[in-house]
């Protein structure tokens, strides 16, 4: 790959999130450190983004249904970031050009049905075969719940010579959201055969049998409790049913790498709440997120609501995204009882600048750090950003402001 013309294309590139993608690669990119263009449908909006960042790359134009001119972009390029969603509609013929011309891929997408029928059952073995790395799911869904777990694995086994039993999240932020993401959530609820697969426990894992013990092990959370581990009250998590899922396929690969994380290892995600209202901030927050989803359900009731819905292209105020926040604690528990403690936080809010700040490094990991990459070279296939990228995104984080701790 290395006579290609591009080490990355940035395609989406003209969307609310893809504009910020252009504008992280201006600043952290150095003049010859990277080949890197943008793209997109619209050539007209992709100038002026181009314009208004103030950066010299190329604009490429391809409709994402139209697999010759998609060709022809992946083809020049070693990586593709995509933020063109929903991904389900916009993400078929991008992917399986990367996999015919061995391009490496990462998006920002938490449309788990997408990721198991149109990657993983459809491209994960020639992919793995060739060594390319397909790696969905590299914005807040799901970095910091599938990195930090695998950070607080590898910590474990390392420091302690133990294998891991269990691993919960807990999630606090503050920000806002943008149509795009809104949009992929609502063409999952559109589809009845998505939801039914989105509820499946293991999704994204290698076909296997699972006992009953296991399924109740996994069993998605539905009632806010008094968590003794941090002292207060959680909730689950909205987006838990796709970052979970993320951390259970990265588990099944390593275990099926002789990598294993640990027997009967489970992981849970959580909302978590500070006292002294803990209690009831958590049942109100649980109460009103199952009955949004309800609506979400309900054609009319959402035909009432969607127009005052952040649309597609849109999204928070600047200040709103600056200002905003997320933390992601995560508690370890080896076999023998023993914990370890994590955490990955920073500024700016989840669903855009975090967002672009995983992506655009995971994108980074790739184009200039491959030989460090885990499993080096030769692996390939649907990956996760644990499985994919690993220590590697972990300390680019870390170099990029982030804080990503693990310890005793």
């Amino acid at each position: 790959m290395s006579n290609r013309s591009y080490d990355v294309v940035l395609y989406g590139a003209s969307g609310f999130v893809g504009k910020q993608t252009v504008e992280y690669f201006a600043r952290h990119t150095s003049p010859g450190q990277l080949r890197w263009a943008i793209a997109g449908r619209n050539r007209e909006k992709l100038e002026a983004v181009r314009n208004q960042v103030g950066v010299a790359v190329d604009v490429l134009v391809a409709d994402s249904q139209d697999q010759q001119a998609i060709d022809q972009i992946v083809s020049q390029t070693r990586i593709v970031l995509s933020t063109a969603g929903p991904f389900a509609l916009y993400g078929n013929a991008i992917v399986d050009a990367c996999v015919r011309y061995k391009t490496h891929y990462v998006d920002i997408t938490g449309e788990t049905p997408w990721i198991r029928t149109m990657l993983i059952d459809r491209h994960h073995t020639q992919a793995a075969a060739d060594g390319t790395r397909i790696i969905p799911c590299c914005g807040f869904d799901s970095v910091p719940s599938d990195l930090g777990t695998y950070l607080i694995v590898r910590h474990m086994q390392r420091e302690l010579n133990l294998s891991c039993k269990q691993v919960n999240a807990y999630f606090q932020g503050n920000g806002g959201f943008n149509g795009g993401t809104l949009a992929s959530f609502l063409h999952i609820y559109d589809a009845k055969q998505m939801v039914e697969q989105m509820n499946d426990l293991f999704l994204l894992n290698p076909p296997t049998l699972h006992t009953q013990e296991e399924v109740e092990r996994n069993r998605d959370p539905q009632i806010p409790f008094f968590d003794s581990d941090i002292n207060t009250w959680v909730a689950p998590f909205f987006m838990g049913f796709v970052n979970t899922r993320i951390v259970r396929r990265s588990c099944a690969l390593y275990e099926a790498w002789k990598e294993a994380y640990g027997d009967n290892f489970t992981y849970q995600e959580y909302l978590k709440f500070d006292p002294p209202l803990s209690w009831l901030t958590a049942t109100l927050t649980t109460g009103g997120i199952a009955m949004f989803m309800w609506i979400l359900q309900q054609p009319q009731l959402r035909s009432l609501l969607q127009p005052i819905l952040p649309q597609p292209g849109s999204g928070p105020a600047e200040q709103v995204m600056d200002e905003g926040w997320f933390s992601c604690e995560l508690i370890g528990t080896s076999i023998d009882g023993r914990k370890v403690r994590g955490v990955i936080k920073d500024q700016g809010d989840p669903g855009n600048r975090a967002t672009v700040k995983f992506v655009c490094e995971s994108a980074l990991s790739l184009a200039l750090q491959a030989d460090e990459l885990p499993g080096g070279k030769t692996r390939g296939g649907i990956l996760t950003p644990a499985t994919g990228l690993g220590d590697v995104l972990a300390n680019r984080l870390r170099q990029a402001g982030m804080t990503v701790e693990v310890n005793l």
